[in-house]
């Protein structure tokens, strides 16, 4: 299973290739995508992307996974949660969203076990 490509990113709205729907903020892995929706974990902007956002991720076989901050990169990353990624032996790489999309694109069109949780607005 290949990680599926972002087709496209705007503000508060990302599409993912093979998936009729579209998302604003979105969790991607090696053959899916669903929508990150943040009331599931009670994520805010601080303190940031939780564990337990990433956990089903994480369960998808991915070795590197990619966080994207938002536009202006103001959703958080606590360094314990950068550790939680560490300790389940995946790299993990933060970076402001759009920068964060190219990335795992690349990555993917490389054919890299990929995965990705991305915050399309601020």
């Amino acid at each position: 299973m290949s990680s599926p490509e972002i087709a496209s990113l705007s503000w508060g709205h990302m599409k993912v290739k093979g998936c009729s729907s579209s998302y604003k903020d979105c969790k991607v892995w090696p053959g899916g995508s669903r929508a990150w929706d943040w009331r599931e974990t009670g994520t805010d902007h601080h303190p940031g992307v939780q564990p337990a956002d990433l956990e089903e991720v994480l369960k998808k076989g991915v070795e590197l996974l990619i966080i994207g901050r938002g536009m202006s990169e103001a959703l958080q990353v606590p360094a314990s949660t950068l550790d939680f990624v560490k300790q389940n032996g995946v790299d993990v790489r933060v970076f402001q969203t759009e920068k964060a999309v190219a990335e795992y694109n690349k990555m993917a069109g490389q054919g890299a076990k990929v995965g990705g949780v991305f915050h399309s607005t601020c």
